[in-house]
């Protein structure tokens, strides 16, 4: 398997060839970050890293669109929506809400957790088995749905 790196330089060289310059902006915008976080770790970053600073960029995205739809921004929520579509490319496949649903019930059971009050636990259980597939947030509607049904 190709290391993510790769695929994202490659990436910038075919949309430079044919002169896609809002996905050339993206990816070099992606490229700078990560190696302005490779520089502040004095070492190349893994593909789990670049997947962590990925989905911290879409995740701030998905937070400007909010802020654009309300505004009625149609002019920032297309352009965004865009710089989604191009970074999403690099996360891990992401998991289905059915999915996601019954892994949480599945590790409620497992750890007997059945109260609201005990929810910062199953998030604490929840998050590293979900960890780049899905959004923290939903899985805590999920487990808040659960425990307060």
């Amino acid at each position: 398997m190709m290391i993510l790196r790769e695929q994202i330089l490659e990436a910038q060289k075919k949309a430079m060839k044919e002169k896609e310059a809002e996905k050339l902006s993206i990816l070099r915008v992606l490229w700078a970050t990560i190696k302005n976080e490779e520089i502040e770790k004095g070492q190349p970053l893994n593909n789990e890293q670049i997947q962590e600073l990925v989905a911290r960029q879409v995740k701030q995205l998905k937070d400007a669109l909010v802020d654009f739809e309300k505004g009625n921004r149609t002019d920032l929520i297309e352009q965004t929506k865009k710089e989604i579509a191009v970074l999403t490319v690099y996360l891990p496949e992401q998991m289905s809400d059915v999915d996601l649903e019954q892994l949480i019930k599945n590790i409620l059971l497992e750890n007997n957790i059945t109260d609201a009050k005990d929810s910062g636990k199953a998030m604490a259980l929840i998050m590293p088995a979900v960890k780049g597939k899905t959004d923290g947030a939903k899985v805590r509607n999920i487990v808040n749905q659960i425990l307060n049904a």
